[in-house]
């Protein structure tokens, strides 16, 4: 818990972080030309998609590391579990 704590705290900080940013970016906004406000949005659209990507990245290496089972493992004991109820109920008849 410990962990998820420390990781949500970090991406609250990126988040504020880019807060900032923005209000800086907007101020310099008013003064740009078409082009280069088009090259803006290219360049923020990348690094959006980067970020996305590394938090991706974050959650899935935190998962890992708590050992949560896969969908499909999940299935795989469910079906275990109803073939062993099946062979109980089996038994008790």
């Amino acid at each position: 818990m410990e962990f998820f704590q420390q990781i949500w705290s970090q991406a609250l900080t990126t988040v504020h972080g880019a807060e900032e940013e923005t209000q800086k970016l907007l101020g310099r906004l008013q003064g740009m030309s078409q082009e280069e406000l088009r090259k803006l949005s290219e360049r923020l659209a990348t690094q959006r998609k980067d970020l996305e990507r590394r938090m991706e990245e974050v959650v899935k290496s935190s998962v890992a590391r708590l050992k949560v089972p896969r969908r499909e493992e999940v299935a795989q004991l469910n079906a275990r579990l109803d073939g062993l109820t099946r062979r109980l109920e089996g038994l008790t008849k």
